[in-house]
C-alpha cells in the first residue's frame, strides 16, 4: 500500500515540515510521494515551494485562489497512492516523521479512514493577540482518541487524516465552499451516510500556525456561514445535524423558540463581545455563546427569503 502525502497551502512557510517528511521517503517504503497544493501563493512563497521539488516532492499550482476544498480534490486527483494523507500546512511533527507514518501504517489494514488528532503547546502563546485560537483549540480540539471514538463522525477533521483513495474518489470535498470552514463536516456526513467507519488514533500533529484573535474571529464567521448554507442543502437534515454539537444545540434552541432571541442578542451585543474576544480576555464559554448567537443569526437570515446576500455584508 502506497501513501500520498497531500499539503494544501497558501502563503505559509512549509519548508521545515516538508523537509521533515521528505527525509522519510526511502526509510518508510509506504511513503510514495509528497504533493504540495499551492493555492495562488505570492511569488516569494511559490519560490520556496519550488525549492522543495524533486526526490518524490511535486508542486500542484493554481494561478487563482480556488479554495481549500477544490485544491484538496485537485491534489487527490493527481495523487497516485492507495491512501491519501491530508495534513494542514501549519502543522509540525511532535516526534519523527517516520514514527508518525508508522502509526498510520499499523492501522491501514483494518481501517479506510483514520484521524490522527491535533496537539497544542502546553504553555499559552506569549502574544495575547493569539490567545483565542490557542485557548479554544486546547479546550475543544485537543482530545484523546478514546474520547474522539465515542463520536467518530463529530470529531472528524481533515487537518490530519488518512483516507483510502478508493473511498475518497466516491465522496470528495464540496467545491462550492470557497471560503474557510466546514468542508470536513460535509465529508464526515458523506462518510456516515455511506456507512464508512472512521477510526481515531493518538497520532497527533502540533498546531503551530495560530492566527491573530481578529483573524480567527473572521474565520469563524466564514465557517458558520458555510455551515448554515450546508444545513439548507443537506438531503437528510436530521442525520446532518447529528454530526456537530453546534447543530444539535441549535435544534434544541429552535424547539424552545430561543433562536430569535439569540439573534437579537448577537445584533445588539456583537461589537462588545468581539472587542473582548479580540483582546484575548473572553472566556471559552463567551466564545461558544458568541458562536451560537452568530449561527442563529445566519439561520434566521437564510430562512427569510426576502433577505439578500447584501444583508450579510451589513451585519458582518
Amino acid at each position: 500500500m502506497k501513501i500520498s502525502l497531500l499539503i494544501p497551502v497558501c502563503n505559509y512557510d512549509i519548508v521545515a515540515l516538508v523537509h521533515s517528511m521528505k527525509g522519510a521517503i526511502g526509510k518508510v517504503p509506504e511513503l510514495h510521494e509528497i504533493l504540495i497544493g499551492d493555492d495562488a501563493s505570492s511569488k516569494e512563497f511559490l519560490e520556496k515551494y519550488r525549492s522543495l521539488e524533486g526526490d518524490g516532492v511535486r508542486i500542484i499550482s493554481s494561478e487563482k485562489n480556488i479554495g481549500r476544498a477544490t485544491m484538496r480534490n485537485k491534489l487527490a486527483m493527481e495523487a497516485s497512492g492507495d491512501y491519501l494523507l491530508f495534513i494542514d500546512a501549519d502543522m509540525m511533527f511532535i516526534g519523527t516523521a517516520e514514527a508518525f507514518l508508522q502509526k498510520y501504517i499499523a492501522e491501514m489494514k483494518d481501517a479506510q479512514v483514520i484521524c490522527g488528532g491535533i496537539k497544542y503547546l502546553e504553555s499559552p502563546p506569549g502574544d495575547p493577540d493569539k490567545l483565542l485560537r490557542w485557548k479554544y483549540g486546547k479546550w475543544r480540539e485537543e482530545r484523546k482518541a478514546s474520547e474522539r471514538n465515542k463520536r467518530p463522525y463529530s470529531d472528524f477533521s481533515t487537518f490530519n487524516v488518512l483516507i483510502a483513495k478508493s473511498v475518497f474518489s466516491k465522496i470528495r470535498f464540496y467545491e462550492e465552499l470557497k471560503q474557510y470552514g466546514h468542508e470536513d463536516t460535509l465529508l464526515s456526513f458523506q462518510l456516515k451516510v455511506a456507512g464508512i467507519n472512521v477510526l481515531h488514533i493518538d497520532n497527533n500533529l502540533l498546531h503551530e500556525g495560530l492566527e491573530s484573535n481578529l483573524e480567527y474571529l473572521n474565520k469563524v464567521k466564514q465557517s458558520l456561514e458555510n455551515l448554515s448554507m450546508l444545513c439548507d442543502r443537506a438531503t437528510d437534515k436530521q442525520k446532518f445535524c447529528s454530526i456537530l454539537t453546534t447543530l444539535r444545540h441549535y435544534r434544541i434552541l429552535k424547539f424552545l423558540r430561543l433562536t430569535i432571541i439569540l439573534s437579537a442578542i448577537f445584533i445588539k451585543y456583537r461589537e462588545k463581545m468581539e472587542r473582548k474576544l479580540e483582546r484575548g480576555k473572553g472566556s471559552n464559554w463567551l466564545f461558544v455563546f458568541y458562536r451560537m448567537c452568530m449561527f442563529c443569526t445566519y439561520r434566521e437570515i437564510h430562512r427569510r427569503k426576502k433577505f439578500s446576500g447584501k444583508v450579510l455584508n451589513v451585519l458582518f
